[in-house]
């Protein structure tokens, strides 16, 4: 007679602790990654100048790579549009759960990119704003690593239980969210960020953001006998020597620190504040469009009229820009600003920024050109 052997097969099926800090995990860096994408692929341009900072630095750190890291900086915009796109789709393939194995690889590789980054920025203090939320939320060099590290172990948590999800037939809103991505970014690029959050945006004041929102407040680290004490004034007893200064309100400090204007009459920063301005920003010839030129001229032409007074706000050469002026028929005063302010201040190169009494009235990339009578318009709101 013969008997049959059954075998049991066990499943060792997780905790439920473990279950829970899986799927928190799984939540928590899937919202981080969607709320960092969609901040930073709200403005690509922002992103590929920061990408272009890095290089610049890996350059001039890394000497024998130079010529490959110089070689990646006309690619900085394709790689800013990759780069967060991917944290938005990567985000929601992990929210839904979308092929989880595939997904927290990527993530994983993405995030050890993110940390070598925000790590050689701290320890070497470079490029000290990363850029992870774009402009809206600033962090320091070792706050944006902390953050980096604290991603990574959710994310190597997730890998160690990842038996705990099930992959999900979600493809299709995968795919949206890529499609929509990119389409954001895109649009960004052709037009200006739909939401701006830098400071000179539309509605904003500029000569006060150009002060403290309250007074600056700040404490003292001293030495004396090798003890470091901290005051909230400076001492009087001489024979403390001086450490370090600390500002205890940081986020009273003016949210514009470097925006100036002068030409070779002297510095014109106050008066671009007086009446209004309508200023066509130049910040280089090299990678300027100039498609749009004739709608700009008839628009810089047509206000002058209209009490506006146009002018030319760049940072190139007097001799390139004013060669630049007569082979466009742009017969309006020229001043100059910084480079890193003029990127700031619009995406967009060329682009067209009106103030009235210091406040934004209206910015336009150069493909939006207004007429002179929509740009007036704006003046009376």
């Amino acid at each position: 007679m013969n008997s049959s052997k059954t075998r049991a097969v066990v499943t060792h099926k997780p905790a439920t602790w473990q279950r829970v800090v899986a799927q928190s995990a799984r939540f928590i860096v899937a919202v981080i990654f969607i709320f960092s994408g969609l901040i930073k692929i709200n403005d690509p341009v922002g992103t590929q100048i920061k990408l272009t900072e890095y290089f610049e630095v890996f350059a001039l750190d890394v000497p024998a790579m130079a010529g490959f890291f110089h070689g990646l900086i006309p690619f900085t915009l394709i790689l800013s549009v990759f780069f967060c796109a991917s944290e938005v789709v990567l985000g929601v393939a992990l929210l839904l759960s979308y092929r989880i194995r595939t997904t927290s690889w990527v993530l994983l590789a993405l995030i050890v990119f993110f940390t070598f980054l925000t790590f050689y920025s701290a320890y070497f203090n470079k490029v000290t704003d990363c850029g992870c939320f774009g402009d809206a939320i600033k962090l320091k060099p070792w706050t944006s690593f902390s953050k980096d590290i604290f991603l990574l172990v959710l994310i190597l948590v997730i890998i160690w239980q990842r038996k705990v999800f099930r992959n999900s037939r979600t493809g299709f809103l995968v795919g949206l969210a890529t499609v929509l991505s990119i389409g954001i970014g895109i649009y960004a690029i052709q037009h200006l960020p739909p939401l701006d959050l830098l400071p000179y945006a539309v509605g904003k004041n500029i000569p006060s953001q150009m002060q403290p929102s309250e007074p600056l407040r700040f404490s003292y680290k001293m030495v004396k006998d090798g003890k470091e004490e901290e005051f909230e004034k400076y001492p009087t007893d001489t024979t403390y020597k001086f450490k370090e200064m600390i500002l205890l309100n940081e986020s009273a400090k003016p949210k514009i620190t470097d925006y100036r204007v002068w030409n070779d009459e002297g510095d014109f920063t106050q008066a671009t504040f007086e009446g209004n301005k309508l200023m066509l920003i130049i910040r280089d010839l090299e990678d300027l469009s100039i498609g749009d030129m004739p709608n700009i001229r008839k628009l810089m032409q047509g206000v002058e009229d209209k009490q506006v007074m146009p002018m030319i706000l760049t940072s190139v050469s007097d001799k390139e820009i004013n060669d630049f002026r007569h082979e466009y028929q742009l017969a309006i005063p020229v001043y100059k600003a910084d480079a890193t302010v003029l990127k700031t201040i619009v995406r967009s190169n060329p682009g067209l920024w009106l103030i009235s009494n210091g406040v934004v009235k209206g910015k336009w990339h150069h493909s939006d050109t207004p007429t002179p009578e929509e740009a007036v318009a704006l003046l009376k709101k």
